[in-house]
């Protein structure tokens, strides 16, 4: 069984007050398989790049034992590209350039060998798109995450809403779920979310954490404070990543092994902002992903006493 992991794979140029980057290699895709790695290790991606991917860029993927087989190369055309300026608070940014390239028509194929897909993490991509990857999976797959963002509820939310019917967790930020449901308190926006059909909600806070919901249970995850956040972006498809990689790891799906994923996504997570692009989250070892982990459970432990 299998993880599959659909989303952009593409060239960044980023600019914090940390300093700046050339071209280097991200997107979603890229960030949440990368993550998903260090849990699982049948991690399969769907994407599609130009001819100017390098094969070493793919040789990373399959470093870490990724197949990149439903990675479509568009010969004579450019990759996905975005560039962006952080503010000195690093929670807000400019975007700079976008140019969709071979984005722009992306037809995702999947290969036969993806379709004993058990969990499958739609990216942010059109809801077109994540939609059409669901009708291409032979058999329904046991878990379906879906990430998307406000420019999709601006333009799409018609075909948005009908794709979040089909998806079991949804992942937004706190202004996403405010915006798609209408209603500033999280609680009550998280009710009228997962009445849209998934089971699950989760709200990225940023550097104050993260909310699940199901039902009538609420799990509130922290943020690790951090000395030095050098580089935000793909922070969030770390998240995803490690989130649906530990869930394909421990194979059973229930409330409490969804609060163990969120901090195992949010301890990768943690990682990924210290350095620029998918540089820190290339080479962890086990050892650090269990200490930031740890941390993560020192900062929420206390004991009431008599």
């Amino acid at each position: 069984m299998s993880l599959v992991i659909i989303g952009s794979v593409a060239f960044d140029a980023i600019e914090t007050p940390f300093g700046k980057t050339d071209k280097i290699v991200g997107g979603a895709a890229t960030y949440a398989s990368l993550a998903a790695s260090y849990f699982y290790k049948k991690v399969k991606i769907v994407g599609v790049v130009g001819e100017d991917f390098h094969q070493e860029d793919i040789q990373n993927f399959n470093d870490h034992g990724i197949d990149t087989e439903g990675l479509q190369i568009k010969k004579g055309e450019k990759s996905f590209f975005w560039s962006g300026k952080y503010h000195n608070d690093m929670n807000s940014r400019d975007t700079l350039v976008t140019e969709l390239n071979v984005l722009g028509d992306f037809d995702p194929i999947i290969p036969e060998n993806y379709q004993d897909c058990e969990f499958l993490m739609l990216g942010n991509l059109t809801p077109q798109v994540q939609q059409t990857v669901i009708n291409r999976m032979k058999n329904r797959p046991k878990l379906i995450v879906l990430d998307t963002m406000n420019f999709w509820m601006d333009i799409a939310l018609d075909d948005l809403l009908a794709v979040i019917k089909n998806v079991d967790v949804l992942t937004i930020n706190d202004a996403e779920a405010r915006q798609l449901s209408g209603e500033y308190s999280l609680v009550k926006a998280a009710n009228k979310i997962m009445a849209m059909g998934p089971k699950y909600l989760i709200i990225k806070k940023g550097e104050h954490g993260a909310l699940l919901f199901n039902e009538d249970l609420i799990f509130s995850a922290p943020a690790l404070p951090l000395a030095d956040v050098f580089d935000p972006t793909g922070a969030g498809d770390t998240f995803a990543g490690g989130f649906i990689g530990y869930l394909a790891q421990v194979d059973t799906i229930n409330f409490n092994n969804m609060k163990n994923a969120i901090i195992f996504g949010s301890a990768l997570a943690s990682f990924c902002v210290e350095k620029f692009g998918t540089e820190r989250i290339k080479n962890l070892s086990e050892e650090e992903i269990q200490a930031r982990v740890q941390q993560f459970v020192k900062l929420s432990s206390f004991v009431i006493e008599k």
